[in-house]
Parts: C-alpha cells; sequence; structure tokens
C-alpha cells in the first residue's frame, strides 16, 4: 500500500471516528507481496461514537483525499465482545 493512501486513511480515521479510535490494516493489502483486491480496514472505538454515521463521514473524507475504490470497514465498539472477524483483524492486522 502506498504511503499517500496510509496517511489519506489515518487522516480520514482521525477525522471521522475521533483521535482514540485505532485502525488496523487486513486481508491482501495488509501484506506488500500481495497487490490488488479491496482495502479492508478494522477500526475499534469508543461507546460513545455513532459507528453508521462515522463510517459514512469516513468513506467521504477519505475519497475526497485519495481516489475512489473498494474499502470494506468493520467498526468495533471497544465495550463489546469481538467478534470472529475482529479477531481475525487483530490477529493478522497492521495497525496504522
Amino acid at each position: 500500500m502506498e504511503a499517500d493512501e496510509l496517511k489519506a486513511i489515518k487522516a480520514a480515521a482521525a477525522y471521522a471516528f475521533g483521535p482514540d479510535a485505532t485502525v488496523r490494516l487486513f486481508g491482501s493489502r495488509a501484506d506488500d507481496r500481495r497487490r490488488g483486491g479491496d482495502i479492508d480496514l478494522h477500526v475499534e472505538v469508543d461507546a460513545s461514537v455513532d459507528a453508521w454515521r462515522a463510517k459514512c463521514l469516513f468513506e467521504d473524507n477519505l475519497f475526497a483525499r485519495i481516489e475512489p475504490q473498494r474499502v470494506d470497514v468493520i467498526v468495533r465498539n471497544r465495550d463489546q465482545p469481538p467478534r470472529g472477524i475482529d479477531m481475525i483483524a487483530l490477529r493478522d492486522g497492521v495497525t496504522l
């Protein structure tokens, strides 16, 4: 993944989810040896964050910074137990 894309993701996440959000890149884009595929992101947020609203803000802000492309965003409230997809992202993801 290119440095400008990573910078855009971090900036858009801070804007939409707040400065305390933890963003992880997982899936094929987390491995520089594998190319292509969508951008899979896992975002951990505090309970006070409206995940649906923040996800829309994130995508709008991100696509103002980079070319629109397929991005899958999984949002996890830190107060909730992790789901299967959360466990995969926590295990295999790269914190941005």
